[in-house]
């Protein structure tokens, strides 16, 4: 067996791994869905190793480009994705190999850390390889009054309303960014690139995306069970106060038309307005920390630390 790094030429024998290893029940697996995360990305190209015995791809890993920030600190980041051995190889630690082979070429890039939010099956394993627990995720969660009775089984569908030009957009992210610096706490630095990238030619989950020269808004609708959860992936704001009134509006006016029974949102970088609740409700952050310096190191092992969105940390 060999490990390797992955070109393009590979990607469509990687499908045929990841749909052997894992099946299409979760998750659409496509040469799309792939070259979307890991050539596209605006944060660049993916670290990608395979496995190889006989000139037959066996194993894949992924690790998709990310970025955070603190103050005038921009950390390169890496996130734990795709990873995959075709069924007929499993139990020879093909998963372990590519993922500590990855580590080390991220080391060696200089790369800041690698984040990721492994299930309960999966956690273990990352924590044996050097990876670390932060803490849940928190969560806010809102009770919209004015469809929290509407339970309705119509079919959700999503637009994509801009009423602002990408040179707005792009300038209110700006404010965004400069705003969250000042905050002195960790956030993913955002651009009309990486909005349009993440929300709105996303292939594996359309989100309905509603922006106007003050905000930018992006969710989608869960359903668990009939009851609708109205999930804000991303709210970015300028003006203030009135730019969270703005969003408050919006957000009555959309729980309506979906008729959701509870929002869920970012507690750290949005106040949707009462009832709510907020707390730590979310799967468990994990972080391998490869090149930070120790005063970083200690602060980002604090959930207080992040002003992370929902769409920042979920899984895509």
């Amino acid at each position: 067996m060999i490990i390797r790094e992955a070109t393009e030429k590979d990607i469509p024998e990687i499908v045929e791994v990841l749909k052997a290893s894992l099946g299409e029940d979760q998750l659409e697996l496509s040469e799309e869905v792939w070259r979307y995360k890991h050539i596209n990305n605006p944060f660049g190209k993916s670290i990608v190793l395979l496995a190889e015995e006989n000139k037959k791809i066996i194993g894949v890993r992924a690790l998709m480009r990310w970025q955070w920030q603190k103050e005038e600190k921009v950390f390169s980041a890496l996130r734990a994705v795709d990873t995959a051995t075709h069924p007929e190889h499993q139990g020879k630690g093909i998963f372990k190999k590519l993922t500590l082979q990855a580590v080390e070429i991220a080391k060696k890039e200089g790369v800041h850390f690698i984040f990721n939010t492994p299930n309960d099956k999966s956690r273990p394993g990352y924590l044996k390889m050097g990876w670390s627990e932060v803490n849940k995720i928190k969560i806010g969660l809102k009770v919209p009054l004015n469809s929290f009775w509407k339970i309705t089984q119509k079919r959700v569908s999503y637009s994509i309303s801009l009423r602002s030009t990408d040179n707005k957009i792009q300038s209110l992210c700006t404010f965004w960014n400069r705003s969250q610096k000042d905050r002195e706490k960790i956030f993913t630095p955002k651009s009309r690139e990486f909005l349009r990238w993440r929300y709105e030619i996303n292939p594996l989950q359309q989100y309905e995306v509603f922006a106007s020269d003050d905000f930018y808004i992006a969710f989608y609708v869960k359903n668990r069970k009939g009851i609708k959860e109205l999930r804000i992936a991303d709210c970015i704001h300028g003006k203030g106060k009135e730019g969270e009134k703005n969003v408050r509006k919006e957000l009555n006016r959309f729980s309506q038309i979906f008729n959701a029974q509870f929002i869920s949102f970012s507690p750290s970088l949005m106040s949707p307005g009462v009832p709510s609740i907020s707390g730590n409700f979310g799967p468990i952050l994990t972080i391998n920390s490869l090149n930070l310096e120790k005063e970083v190191n200690h602060v980002i092992f604090k959930m207080e630390s992040w002003n992370n969105s929902i769409g920042d940390l979920e899984l895509f």
